[in-house]
């Protein structure tokens, strides 16, 4: 599995509150945002990424069971429970930490995640960062924000394009952290070869139409994810920028 990752301060903030973590003996890659002040926001995002490492990996041995087509249909609903799990768990962690200390109340981070498997993957949502699959030539996203414009697009409330100009299109709806629970989406794929897949938080996403991810297909991982922190910077680098490319 080739793989590369980098996160980047961008050109407006004083501080890095994304986080990632790649551990491709699992098969595991996850970026978050956080949020809150007094550098609560770096705090949220590092202990949820680190959270959810090590609640997946206690299901190592059950993840394996993947790899054996005789197990397989069995063991995707317990790999899909344990991601969404894992998400709880990290939820349920730095939302206690934030009670324990009142410079870090209302603290809270998005987390996407993803799981690959041999042919399989699995993802867990929360907030507006975002996974997506490079095949055939388009990009496509695999997970659904947490924001107000975009449950108000889907409720036909706003168009697309009303939403990109909305004053309220950062607001999220969902994050970790911010109280002792959350709704987790999770997601269940095949995985084709060719594939590749990206892992973003919005200060890479928020710059680029989904049409305009294609152009990092034929690329090596180390050169996309050099080229599109780069290209995100030189269009405004307004929020910290974090991505991760994938290449099973």
């Amino acid at each position: 599995m080739r793989y590369a990752a980098l996160s980047d301060i961008g050109r407006r903030r004083r501080a890095n509150q994304d986080a990632f973590i790649v551990e491709p003996s699992l098969g595991l890659f996850v970026v978050a945002d956080g949020m809150g002040g007094h550098a609560a926001g770096e705090v949220a995002s590092f202990e949820a990424v680190n959270s959810v490492l090590s609640m997946v990996a206690t299901g190592r041995d059950m993840l394996a069971q993947l790899k054996d087509p005789d197990l397989l249909h069995g063991t995707l609903p317990k790999a899909t429970r344990l991601m969404e799990s894992a998400v709880q768990a990290a939820t349920y962690h730095v939302y206690g930490l934030a009670e324990n200390n009142p410079e870090r109340s209302g603290m809270g981070t998005t987390v996407s995640a993803l799981l690959l498997i041999d042919g399989v993957g699995i993802t867990a949502q929360v907030g507006d960062s975002r996974v997506y699959v490079m095949r055939g030539g388009r990009a496509s996203p695999l997970t659904e924000d947490h924001t107000l414009v975009a449950w108000q697009v889907k409720h036909g409330v706003l168009t697309e394009d009303q939403a990109a100009r909305s004053p309220h299109r950062n607001v999220i709806t969902r994050a970790v952290g911010s109280q002792d629970y959350v709704q987790v989406d999770t997601s269940v794929f095949d995985v084709h070869a060719g594939d590749r897949f990206l892992i973003c938080s919005d200060g890479l996403h928020g710059y680029f139409r989904d049409e305009e991810l294609a152009f990092m297909a034929p690329l090596t991982v180390s050169a996309a994810v050099s080229d599109l922190v780069s290209e995100a910077n030189r269009r405004g680098g307004k929020d910290n920028i974090t991505v991760i490319v994938i290449a099973p």
